[in-house]
């Protein structure tokens, strides 16, 4: 322990070789269980009304996040082992740091932009990072010609050098959320040479800041509030952010598809939203608060195609079916997580709160889908879930109820655990059964 100690006054050398030794003896000690980390717990106080404060290391361990590549490297996988530590969160979304970290993702020079994800996607449970990211302004000079077109001013570091030539403009304030949208949209571009893609990192791990995000009201507002598609351009259409994420259900990697699934799934708890999301593009709508229309973001074949297979319909099934789930090809194959797939059945299931979802969903072929999944999926609990939502397409409508417009003015103040209670009383067969709540994730 005392050996480490001694190590800490060699992250501030002048020689960088020094600082690479010093903080590559320290790395190993990071992960969680190892035998020494707690000296990277020290003098750490949080909690109460106390402002949490941060110890020398970890001050040094975030600057040195800004250093050469290969210490910037290991200084970011030292804060990613660290960031399951609450007391550590604290000192990780101070202002600055969140600043440096967004800026630092957004801006398609960064060399470590995918560990950068990463430290934000640990960060992102945490209710002030929510706060923070919604809110969030950062310092950009405009660059039509780089992939962001834009150049973040704080995210200049040894691992992310300035382009050249420097943009000539001059640094505005611009919302930091819909730039990281668009990152992760560009991160997923298919390009193994590393010098043909407009970004260094693939940015997966956004997904899961989303999914994060998403947990909360004033994140699904921002998800449902439309913002210029090209936010340096005043002339560009106004899109829901969300639009987004949706063609992502089925991309190759996990987490970009399981965070993709949950953001989805998340904003689908705001009943006010779902007209926005299941219409088509060709339908402007709005969502309150926000009055701002938009296209609609036409979310139902993404949600179905990761429960779709290659099954063949008659041709009157077929017909009832949106035109990207039609004929599909005997090598379709259905979403092979357990737990996205349930993600999928879960916002079905949401989306049936409504009169205007479950007719919505009905003719449009949804019962088809997961009829046929239903006879496919070996996981008991996907099963179950299929079934209370056939239960719910399938089952009478009251012949007297709310109107359209009642259901959606009283969707607003519907909260998270609103929806949760009220699917249980709609779908659950006993009282209490806690296997089929439907929860955030």
């Amino acid at each position: 322990m005392d050996a480490l100690r001694e190590l800490i006054p060699f992250l501030r050398d002048k020689n960088p070789q020094v600082r690479k030794v010093a903080l590559s003896n320290l790395l190993s000690h990071t992960p969680k269980g190892s035998l020494y980390r707690s000296v990277f717990l020290e003098g750490l106080q949080s909690g109460g009304l106390q402002k949490p404060k941060e110890s020398n290391l970890l001050r040094d361990l975030k600057l040195l996040c800004r250093d050469q590549v290969d210490v910037a490297h290991d200084a970011f996988r030292a804060l990613i082992n660290l960031s399951d530590s609450s007391i550590i969160i604290g000192s990780l979304t101070d202002a600055n740091f969140l600043n440096f970290l967004v800026s630092y993702i957004i801006s398609p020079q960064a060399v470590l932009a995918d560990l950068a994800a990463m430290l934000l996607s640990n960060l992102s449970p945490s209710s002030v990072t929510c706060a923070s990211l919604v809110s969030m302004e950062i310092q950009a000079v405009f660059e039509p010609k780089l992939a962001s077109q834009c150049f973040p001013v704080l995210s200049r570091c040894g691992s992310c050098p300035a382009p050249v030539p420097y943009p000539s403009g001059e640094p505005k304030e611009v919302l930091a959320l819909p730039l990281l949208v668009d990152a992760f949209v560009q991160g997923a571009q298919v390009e193994e040479d590393l010098s043909k893609r407009q970004r260094k990192g693939q940015l997966h791990f956004l997904a899961s800041v989303f999914a994060n995000l998403s947990t909360s009201t004033v994140g699904r507002d921002f998800f449902y509030t439309p913002h210029l598609t090209n936010t340096f351009e005043p002339l560009s259409r106004m899109e829901y952010p969300l639009s987004k994420i949706m063609p992502f259900t089925e991309h190759d990697d996990t987490i970009r598809r399981g965070g993709a699934a949950s953001t989805i799934k998340n904003c689908a708890f705001h009943a006010g939203g779902h007209k926005a999301l299941l219409s088509s593009e060709s339908i402007q709508i709005a969502v309150p608060p926000s009055n701002i229309p938009a296209p609609g973001i036409d979310a139902l074949a993404s949600i179905l195609l990761p429960l779709a297979g290659p099954e063949e319909f008659d041709l009157e099934d077929q017909e009832k079916l949106l035109e990207p789930l039609q004929f599909l090809p005997p090598t379709k194959k259905r979403e092979p997580d357990d737990v996205i797939r349930l993600t999928y059945v879960e916002t079905l299931l949401l989306l049936c709160h409504t009169r205007w979802g479950r007719d919505y969903l009905r003719s449009h072929g949804v019962y088809e889908i997961i009829r046929a999944a239903h006879e496919n999926d070996v996981n008991e609990q996907v099963q179950e879930q299929i079934e209370r939502l056939v239960q719910l397409m399938k089952g009478d409508e009251p012949s007297v109820g709310p109107s359209e417009e009642e259901e959606f003015a009283a969707a607003r103040d519907i909260g998270s655990s609103d929806v949760t209670q009220l699917a249980q009383k709609s779908l659950a067969e006993e009282e209490d059964d806690e296997d089929s709540r439907i929860e955030e994730i």
